[in-house]
């Protein structure tokens, strides 16, 4: 079997710690990228053979997805949910994962903030 490179994306280390032992016992090459910037930068050097994507990444635009997947079709646009994570994550990252100030800046309260968390399964990063 020819040894693919392959570039796993995504911010849950466990999964992507188990497929990357599962295609390296295979006999891949395997490269990690935390988040959707750091992937397309990787992705602008030659080589990588496969990207897998974790489809939850909070910073992952799923229109931007559609629109590389299929370059002739214009893109529909995210949903609500989804503009909403990723804003709510931005947030949370420029307060370093400070629940309070981050619902100041959105203008929520912070429960509410809490049940957005909860709702679309956020990590809160940690400062």
């Amino acid at each position: 079997m020819d040894s693919r490179h392959v570039l796993i994306m995504g911010p849950d280390g466990t999964r992507a710690d188990e497929i990357a032992r599962i295609l390296k016992e295979r006999g891949h090459v395997v490269a990690r990228a935390e988040s959707g910037d750091l992937a397309a930068a990787a992705l602008e050097e030659p080589g990588i053979d496969f990207l897998v994507v974790d489809l939850r990444s909070p910073d992952l635009s799923l229109a931007a997805l559609r629109g590389a997947l299929a370059p002739g079709t214009p893109p529909l646009p995210d949903s609500l949910d989804d503009a909403e994570r990723r804003h709510i994550v931005q947030v949370l990252r420029h307060t370093h994962g400070n629940k309070r100030q981050a619902a100041l800046i959105l203008g929520i309260s912070r429960s509410t903030l809490l049940h957005k968390v909860r709702k679309y399964q956020i990590v809160i990063p940690r400062s």
